[in-house]
């Protein structure tokens, strides 16, 4: 699968910055598990705001 430099490059600085990860340490994830962290941190983001509305 051809994945988008772009596309990577917000992933990891999308994980990096909420988790504080290395971008060496998010590049290594595997394609499936660094989407799931990003599932899984744009679904506590919503769920902070929704928290602070």
């Amino acid at each position: 699968m051809t994945y988008a430099p772009g596309r990577l490059h917000e992933e990891v600085a999308y994980v990096a910055y909420h988790f504080h990860w290395p971008r060496a340490e998010v590049l290594d994830l595997e394609h499936h598990e660094r989407q799931r962290w990003v599932r899984e941190i744009a679904r506590i983001n919503s769920r902070m705001n929704e928290e602070h509305a």
